[in-house]
């Protein structure tokens, strides 16, 4: 038997990492994330108002919606208080509405009705913006939503010129 063992050269050895090098490396990977954490964290909060604003928008879309297709008025209601807003049918059969939808706000947004009246909504005297069967805006349902973040950054949700809709606007427009 002819058995060959191959010596280790000290070129294989060159090519390797030290422990030093590693723990160097480290430890510079650590202090770059320490530094953009706090950064990350803001432009997260940042999306969360933006996501926010947006998932109100499209439940204004499916409040009219809804209103179109099952020929009922609806109402999102906002709860300012609680934290949370929703979409229910203005007149809930008793069991409620089976398709009515809530959410909460996260706990560093707030969420404002600008000159709206309240409506009864579950038992509570709430604002609410109401569709009608037809698909427009009642004339008594508020003409903005404002959400306002931690670092004071504020979308609008305001109503159109057509009384149809609804658009997201930033404070600066």
């Amino acid at each position: 038997m002819n058995l060959r063992i191959k010596k280790r050269t000290t070129k294989d050895c060159e090519s390797a990492f030290t422990l030093i090098e590693l723990v160097l490396v480290m430890a510079l990977l650590v202090a770059a994330v320490s530094v953009s954490a706090p950064m990350l964290s803001s432009f997260f909060r940042g999306r969360t108002l933006d996501s926010e604003a947006r998932r109100l928008l499209s439940l204004t879309h499916a409040g009219q919606s809804r209103a179109v297709s099952e020929g009922m008025p609806m109402l999102l209601w906002v709860d300012a208080s609680q934290q949370a807003y929703g979409l229910e049918q203005e007149t809930a059969a008793r069991t409620g509405d089976p398709k009515a939808e809530n959410f909460s706000l996260a706990e560093y947004l707030q969420l404002d009705v600008v000159n709206g009246l309240p409506v009864s909504v579950g038992g509570r005297s709430l604002p609410a913006i109401r569709f009608l069967p037809d698909g427009s805006i009642d004339e008594s349902s508020p003409s903005s939503l404002r959400l306002v973040g931690a670092d004071g950054s504020t979308l609008w949700l305001v109503e159109a010129a057509n009384h149809l809709s609804y658009a997201i606007q930033n404070s600066s427009q």
